[in-house]
């Protein structure tokens, strides 16, 4: 079969750099939607390092008409089927590409957070204990999203996910480290007035190594520490349903009151278990390609000069502990043509609108990422 070189290409990053598989290594391609000839093009990459792929294939309608009946017996032996299966990987690369982001929204919201429970484990496992990446495929729903056409949005898509994620290394670091030593932060913005600590938490350089496209610093607040509100201005969809304008109060880490375009599902979501009301992640993204929101986690997390607050889980290593089935990451953009705003680390400006002004962390910065590109 003839591959199209930009598959090639991806394929070769994703097994080299994203996941580094090494001969005698297994590594699952988990591929939802998405066309045979990337899958085929990872296979070939992995063999050629001599690791062994396995392959799954997913389609979404399918998956839905199984999620809509199952019962908790019939999820508990898939669940643990795939455990299994998880715990034989080294590595774990996921492509996901649907056609239709919303074929879950009519899957009730009580058996949701029932595959949820009990998938938990699956991707603890796969997040803990292997090398993992994880990839949106371009579709015409996307470029839909994205308000381009199809051939602009590929061009876009294959622009991102191949960028020379390297070239964020030093300035990742740099803002890693200033994260270490950091007690306080204070966002401010139109609509966004937020106070917590990071104090002994850590933080996690995220340059194309677990996600693609990728470019972030996270860290995670002290779980009680959060006080204030914040208005989130990009739109997302989670569990299916989709929202705009959500905007959280806290009281001493709890969410206390959360509104938006859907404030009934909103809240439905946010009481799926005790810890979906405390916050998971704290997260400062500079990916200098991603501009604008297209109701796509993987990309809009990403989006240069935005910052991300996650209810629920906490990663393990850089986290606070907190527990959830939930973990949704809401983005704020603080660049000026979205209202601007201001990340301020123990009483130190270190972003404004967007820009990241210490001169270590100005490599961050898009004029730089992209200088040589």
């Amino acid at each position: 079969m003839i591959i199209d070189p930009r598959l090639t290409r991806l394929a070769a990053n994703l097994a080299d750099y994203s996941t580094a598989l090494k001969a005698g290594e297994h590594v699952l391609i988990d591929a939802f939607d998405v066309p045979d000839a990337i899958v085929i093009a990872l296979i070939r990459a992995a063999r050629a390092r001599g690791a062994f792929p396995h392959a799954q294939i997913h389609r979404a309608r399918i998956a839905r008409e199984l999620a809509i009946g199952a019962t908790e017996g019939q999820l508990a032996a898939h669940a643990a089927v795939e455990l299994a299966r998880m715990r034989r990987m080294d590595a774990y690369i996921a492509l996901r590409g649907s056609g239709n982001i919303f074929e879950s929204s009519d899957i009730p919201a009580d058996r949701m957070k029932l595959v949820s429970r009990l998938m938990k484990p699956v991707q603890d496992y796969r997040v803990g204990r292997t090398r993992w990446v994880v990839l949106r495929w371009p579709t015409p729903a996307m470029a839909q999203q994205a308000r381009m056409s199809t051939e602009a949005f590929e061009d876009f898509y294959f622009r991102v996910c191949t960028l020379d994620y390297r070239r964020m290394g030093p300035g990742m670091r740099a803002l890693a480290a200033l994260m270490r030593r950091t007690d306080r932060v204070h966002l401010k913005g139109p609509g966004t007035d937020l106070r917590f600590s990071i104090r002994g938490i850590g933080a996690q350089e995220c340059g194309g190594l677990r996600n693609i496209p990728d470019g972030e610093v996270f860290s995670c607040p002290v779980i009680d520490s959060v006080e204030g509100h914040v208005q989130f201005n990009a739109p997302t969809v989670y569990l299916g349903s989709s929202f705009d304008a959500i905007r959280l109060e806290f009281r001493r880490g709890r969410i206390i009151q959360a509104t938006g375009s859907d404030t009934r599902r909103l809240n439905e979501i946010l009481d799926s278990d005790p810890g979906a009301r405390s916050i998971g992640e704290f997260s400062l993204a500079f990916n200098p390609h991603i501009l604008e929101p297209i109701r796509d986690i993987l990309f809009d997390e990403k989006i240069a000069g935005s910052f991300h607050f996650t209810p629920g889980q906490a990663y393990e290593g850089v986290g606070n502990g907190n527990r959830s089935q939930v973990h949704w990451d809401m983005v704020c953009i603080q660049r000026p043509e979205f209202g601007g705003g201001e990340v301020w680390f123990d009483g130190k400006l270190i972003r404004k609108d967007g820009l990241f002004l210490p001169k270590a962390l100005q490599r961050l910065n898009p004029a730089h990422l992209l200088s040589g590109q």
